[in-house]
């Protein structure tokens, strides 16, 4: 989720956003940027079209990918890596006053014109994230309620020319987005809390999830031969789609004028956060073989 912290009174640190993030709020931030459909339809969706009970290694490739992913720019810039291996997390010491972002560090490292592109290509990240969210959110609702909202929107409103027959004005995705956005607004406290609580129902369902698999958990899938029915080939295809279930936590790198001590804490979150969604990922998989 992405976080856009409200002003609040100059700080001691001279920056007029409130420094109230600890780096168990950051960490609660990572995970609830990541964890969400990696957890809930990457995993099934890749066992059994790609990788089969090989999903948890691709899961693992994706993992490392994504901490190595931005590890091209130390040879860019000369810079030396950290042994967090995460490139995100060194440029959130060595610019820790700042917002962050790949904008912010692109900008100091490496000028102004790279940093007008990337800033662009964030804007159109954060548009289709957003939009694709609440679509996926109002198309789950509209399955709970057995398609009643979307039909009711194509007789009442009408389908969007050109895209299809079953393409219709999403109003719920939008009051979704609205929502959102003004539980935002209303300042950080209250952003990370209402992250904080969705992590907790996420923790509750990945409980279940772990309980209710013990009860399903076959062995034969483990054997030579059945582990990976795609060959290796399948699991570095499931790996290019797990790995976008890592993108987000770069939101922990945006905190560096909220957060209270951000050259321990951003460093210390990406890799936490990185660890706990590979833990939820591997273990789900795990368990529902």
């Amino acid at each position: 989720m992405c976080m856009v912290i409200a002003v609040s009174g100059t700080s001691s640190h001279g920056t007029k956003l409130a420094r109230v993030l600890s780096t168990v709020d950051l960490v609660s931030l990572g995970v609830g940027s990541c964890v969400g459909t990696g957890m809930y339809v990457v995993s099934g969706l890749v066992a059994k079209e790609m990788a089969g009970p090989g999903v948890i290694v691709s899961f693992i490739i994706a993992a490392v990918a994504s901490i190595l992913s931005e590890l091209y720019l130390h040879a860019f810039v000369c810079l030396p890596p950290f042994t967090e291996g995460v490139c995100y997390a060194e440029f959130g010491v060595r610019v820790p006053k700042t917002t962050g972002s790949a904008y912010t560090y692109s900008y100091v490292t490496v000028g102004e014109c790279v940093a007008f592109f990337i800033g662009w290509n964030l804007i159109l990240e954060y548009l289709i994230g957003t939009a694709a969210g609440a679509s996926a959110l109002s198309s789950m609702a509209d399955s709970l309620a057995n398609h009643s909202i979307s039909n009711f929107m194509i007789s009442h409103i009408g389908t969007l020319n050109g895209l299809g027959e079953q393409s219709y004005p999403d109003l719920l995705a939008l009051l979704i987005a609205l929502l959102v956005t003004a539980i935002v607004a209303l300042g950080v406290k209250n952003s990370v809390g209402f992250n904080n609580a969705l992590n907790i129902i996420n923790l509750i369902v990945w409980v279940f999830m772990m309980i209710a698999g013990l009860f399903f958990v076959n062995g034969e899938n483990w054997d030579e031969g059945r582990f990976l029915p795609f060959g290796w080939s399948g699991v570095m295809q499931g790996a290019a789609t797990c790995f976008y279930a890592f993108i987000g936590f770069d939101i922990i790198a945006t905190t560096g004028e909220e957060a209270k001590s951000p050259n321990t804490s951003i460093p210390y979150a990406i890799t936490a956060s990185l660890i706990t969604c590979l833990t939820a990922y591997v273990s789900v998989s795990y368990f529902n073989l």
